[in-house]
């Protein structure tokens, strides 16, 4: 790898409006191009809208969804990477021919080529299903990127294994903070009032922000992501009014040592650029540690344990995140 410059973009998008939600995406390209950033990030499901998939029926996600990569977004998203000389990654909900439906994520390459990842742990819709693949490649920029999708990064597993296939930087595009919860210990709901309020009281809302709810709560374990595993970590979110729920933001870049580069808790739209050093790659803690693996005692990872649970299930039980 040689040294990227890399963008995190946090958005409030609006549901079902992919126009307008594309218009954003365009807007924030051509900003990055302007200070010469090559890899940029974009929310998940930020071209369709994301929470409010929950409640669409199947013919509802039918006319919303769109083949990858021949659609309409997909071929958009090309289109940016080609004019920009920039990597593009934003989400969407994907139709297979089969009728299948994801959640993709997209990433278009300035050399025409393009990627895919469909979340591992898909939970939003029971129409929806779960992808099955890990999603690592090499770039016109000399680095190797992996994608992972929200929940994805949740479990240590996914990120180790991403590592283990070569990334060097992870995308990780989410739609997380502010969730509804009846456990205590895990983010609960942002004030609706505050977010409307937040040109006038803006300390109130990033607050909220700041707090247990956005970004202590992600301190609990995204570092460990990027530093256990060695790479660095591309953290883009939603931001603002989700459906009924409201977004934390809190984009942000780690180096492989688990530190923030750059972050924003701005109360809006925002968009954070680092350079990633990839000197810091060799020698930092979680690839020596990766090093130091014994692979032949970790049988026990692929057995199953009987307490496994569908994702949708352990997500919707609102005891937990």
């Amino acid at each position: 790898m040689r040294d990227i410059r890399a963008a995190a973009v946090q958005f409030e998008h609006a549901p079902g409006d992919k126009q307008a939600n594309f218009d954003k995406i365009r807007h924030f390209v051509q900003q990055a191009a302007s200070q010469g950033v090559e890899i940029i990030a974009f929310p998940e499901c930020c071209i369709t809208g994301y929470w409010y998939l929950r409640r669409l029926s199947r013919e509802e996600l039918v006319a919303l969804a769109e083949p990858v990569f021949a659609g309409p977004s997909s071929q958009a998203l090309a289109a940016l990477a080609r004019e920009h000389n920039m990597t593009v990654g934003a989400g969407l909900v994907e139709i297979c021919e089969d009728g299948t439906m994801y959640n993709t994520y997209v990433v278009a390459m300035p050399d025409g080529g393009m990627q895919r990842h469909r979340k591992i742990h898909c939970f939003i819709s029971e129409y929806m299903a779960s992808g099955s693949e890990f999603t690592v490649f090499d770039t016109p920029h000399q680095c190797r990127v992996g994608v992972l999708t929200c929940y994805d990064n949740n479990i240590g597993e996914n990120v180790r294994i991403t590592a283990l296939q070569g990334a060097e930087i992870l995308l990780a595009p989410h739609q997380t903070g502010g969730c509804r919860s009846k456990n205590p210990h895990t983010m609960g709901l942002v004030d609706r009032a505050l977010w409307d309020n937040r040109y006038n009281n803006p300390q109130a809302i990033e607050a909220e922000l700041r707090g247990p709810k956005g970004r202590g709560w992600l301190m609990r374990w995204l570092p460990a992501r990027a530093h256990d595993n060695g790479i660095f970590l591309v953290f883009s979110n939603g931001v603002g009014v989700d459906d009924d729920e409201i977004r934390t933001g809190n984009a942000m870049i780690l180096d492989p040592y688990g530190r923030i580069i750059v972050e924003t808790c701005k109360a809006g739209d925002d968009m954070v650029i680092a350079d990633l050093d990839a000197s810091l790659l060799e020698q930092c803690t979680g690839r020596r540690w990766i090093k130091s693996r014994r692979p032949e005692l970790y049988g026990p990872l692929t057995v199953p344990t009987g307490i496994e649970q569908d994702t949708r299930t352990l997500r919707f039980d609102q005891k937990g995140i």
